[in-house]
């Protein structure tokens, strides 16, 4: 029998991947999203093959009425973006609080099979020890500061996915690590230095920039292409065991200024790098431990040269913001 699904933020960029690989593998999926931040254009492909319903993640009587009928509930939706946590702290956590309960209350009502919820890395700030593990503790580390908006409304969901969520045979919960792709917004680290090399090639001299970048530039993440994502979320979703949680990403850790020049060069520019102060709050490093996926049968398949040049070819046409 088809397993039925509800996919919340399913036009969102990392939301419509799931979305159109759950399809492709033969689900019935029911998408739930305002489209404040999502958009239909990336469901095209799918558009015939899906229910979408519009409404707003706390709206509680939408998500009840959305979640009837459905075996699982994959819950995507919120809001994202750096400059969103530090400009619209009190949205971040209204979305993130709300959304949960919302999905949460309807998946009790209507005794959905599985629930599967995102976190993100964003709950560790500051890890302990690199690679990390899904162990590592999880910190607030100064309540004053409006960015960790985010992380508290992860950390919170995941408290209640553990221990509020009762009568779910499987609560799976997965924390993505710096998840990058075509038409993701302009917010995060690639699509930004994408769009202003862009926006300053005019002032390139024999094929050079002058590029700045925040920190030192000897930051690290590890970037993870969002074809691999999604393989992971639906192998987490199909595979993953009641109560626990599994990191989403790649083990390969890069620095920023590596990171900058890497695109300069898939650009066609040799980047002079300038440094800025690193926001309060920023990570200096991060870099997932994924045996716990893999044990489930995960192997992320696209390098990190391949992904960046997929997101140039996106960037470099698309209408800048």
């Amino acid at each position: 029998m088809t397993k039925k699904v509800l996919v919340t933020g399913g036009s969102g960029f990392l939301g419509s991947g799931v979305v159109e690989g759950l399809v492709k593998r033969g689900y019935t999926v029911r998408v739930f999203d305002n489209n404040s931040r999502g958009n239909l254009r990336r469901l095209k492909n799918i558009a015939d093959e899906v229910e979408f319903i519009e409404g707003d993640i706390r709206d509680a009587a939408a998500v009840d009425a959305a979640t009837k009928g459905m075996d699982w509930v994959l819950h995507l939706a919120f809001v994202n973006g750096t400059r969103y946590f530090y400009e619209r702290p009190e949205l971040v956590l209204d979305v993130g609080i709300r959304g949960a309960l919302t999905t949460m209350d309807a998946a009790m009502k209507h005794q959905v099979e599985r629930y599967i919820v995102a976190s993100s890395s964003e709950v560790y700030q500051e890890p302990t020890h690199i690679p990390t593990t899904e162990a590592e503790r999880i910190i607030i580390p100064d309540i004053s500061n409006p960015r960790f908006s985010y992380s508290g409304g992860k950390l919170i969901t995941e408290m209640l996915t553990l221990h509020y969520l009762r009568g779910i045979p499987q609560r799976v919960i997965f924390r993505p690590h710096n998840v990058y792709g075509p038409d993701m917004g302009w917010e995060h680290v690639v699509p930004d230095f994408m769009r202003r090399i862009r926006e300053t090639q005019h002032l390139a001299q024999e094929g050079r920039l002058s590029f700045a970048i925040q920190g030192t530039g000897q930051e690290t993440r590890a970037f993870c292409y969002v074809d691999d994502a999604v393989d992971g979320i639906i192998l987490c979703s199909e595979k993953g065991e009641d109560g626990q949680i599994y990191h989403l990403g790649v083990d390969e850790e890069i620095d920023i200024a590596k990171l900058a020049r890497h695109i300069g060069h898939i650009a066609g520019y040799e980047l002079d790098l300038t440094t800025q102060e690193l926001r309060a709050g920023g990570a200096t490093r991060r870099c997932p431990d994924i045996n716990k996926l893999r044990g489930l049968g995960y192997t992320p398949q696209v390098g990190l040269d391949e992904g960046l040049r997929y997101c140039w070819n996106w960037y470099s046409t698309a209408p800048l913001p």
